[in-house]
């Protein structure tokens, strides 16, 4: 296959692609890969492929074109390629929560020679090592990162990177807990969407729409982040876009659970767990797992507390951690770092009673040992991990 005919095949991808047959663009793609020998057109179907795989939640796939992408970027000899693979590679690792690998790729990124697409990407490199710090709660270096795309976004006059920015920024001030500023950055970004997005995909006014409705929900606004998230998933199903329903499916039920309906809570926060299995998305399985665990919380009442140590507010969780207990003195931290400092009673022991959204969650609570600094008394377990409460 020629150098025309290759672009030839990828144009008829993309049409398809946009019109909502995507398995037929695949096809397509996979067919030039395979009979291409133009390299400029195969690391273009690559990028392809790697874009729809990522919208799609397939993001091994995505992770399998994205090395593929940068072997084809050595073979050309061009560092503007190489640098757009690497950063496909950077964001591979951060659907997969490889966060650590995420730095570290785009710091390659950053280090490359100056080029013409370094111009071009550099907000987009920042972007995302943003989200891979927001990953691990570096929220400092994660809010630095989001600076810097968001000045990128403006010097190039870049409309869809400021509305990417604007919704990390949703999520950053979510999880600091400064919920009036974690509504005003995704409706800055739904903004952006209707003045300059006529002609873009509808991903980003889902994408708006659903970090709306987190900040919505958070504020206490239980109606309006129902419409926006309603709204978000309407376009995730109509695109076929996995990751995105499966944050709705949990924003639904994290809805259900403020309202205090939790029977119709529980099913959703599985359906969400069922999808961020299916994808890889390991962050989202731990959040699908706080919002259970919250529903227990509301639900039961600790029932193997000492009397003197019971709390009104404990409630019974899953077998899986409801073992698990939680060393505090007053204004002393002990385990995994929290966010913010945790405000408990001044008794010693107490149970784990509120879950926070804290990245150090980790479901196989057992397997961590005790906690360093913990000295547990004669009568109790060992403290496993710190969470925040929220």
């Amino acid at each position: 296959m020629g150098q025309d005919q290759t672009k030839q095949q990828i144009e008829k991808g993309l049409q398809l692609y946009q019109s909502n047959q995507t398995e037929k663009a695949l096809q397509v793609w996979m067919k030039v890969l395979e009979k291409s020998s133009d390299l400029m057109g195969r690391f273009r179907v690559l990028g392809c492929l790697v874009t729809a795989h990522s919208e799609m939640g397939r993001y091994k796939e995505m992770l399998k074109f994205a090395v593929v992408q940068i072997d084809t970027a050595r073979e050309l000899e061009d560092a503007d390629f190489l640098l757009e693979s690497y950063l496909n590679l950077a964001r591979s690792n951060e659907k997969l929560c490889e966060f650590h690998k995420t730095i570290s790729y785009c710091k390659t990124c950053l280090g490359l020679p100056g080029t013409r697409a370094g111009a071009q990407l550099g907000g987009q490199v920042s972007l995302s090592m943003g989200n891979a710090f927001l990953g691990l709660s570096v929220f400092q270096k994660a809010l630095e990162s989001f600076e810097k795309a968001l000045r990128y976004a403006h010097n190039n006059d870049d409309a869809m990177l400021e509305c990417r920015v604007c919704c990390s920024l949703g999520s950053f001030y979510a999880q600091v807990k400064d919920y009036e500023k974690a509504l005003f950055f995704p409706c800055k970004a739904a903004e952006l969407v209707n003045d300059y997005g006529k002609g873009w995909s509808l991903k980003y006014r889902a994408m708006s729409q659903y970090h709306m409705a987190v900040a919505y929900r958070l504020l206490g606004h239980l109606g309006s982040a129902m419409e926006c998230c309603e709204e978000s998933m309407k376009i995730a199903l109509q695109h076929g876009d996995r990751p995105l329903q499966a944050l709705c499916l949990l924003c639904f039920a994290d809805i259900h659970r403020s309202r205090g309906d939790l029977e119709t809570a529980f099913p959703r926060y599985d359906s969400a767990m069922s999808i961020m299995t299916e994808i890889g998305n390991r962050l989202g399985q731990v959040q699908a797992l706080l919002g259970v665990a919250k529903c227990w919380v509301a639900r039961k009442t600790l029932d193997k507390v000492p009397a003197k140590q019971r709390d009104p507010e404990l409630s019974q969780l899953p077998p899986l951690i409801h073992e698990a207990w939680l060393c505090v003195t007053p204004g002393s931290r002990c385990g995994l770092p929290p966010r913010r400092s945790c405000s408990f009673s001044t008794a010693h022991w107490r149970p784990i009673y509120s879950w926070g959204s804290c990245q150090h969650v980790v479901t196989t609570a057992r397997a961590l040992g005790p906690a360093h600094g913990c000295s547990p008394g004669p009568s109790s377990p060992p403290c496993l991990f710190v969470l925040c409460s929220s």
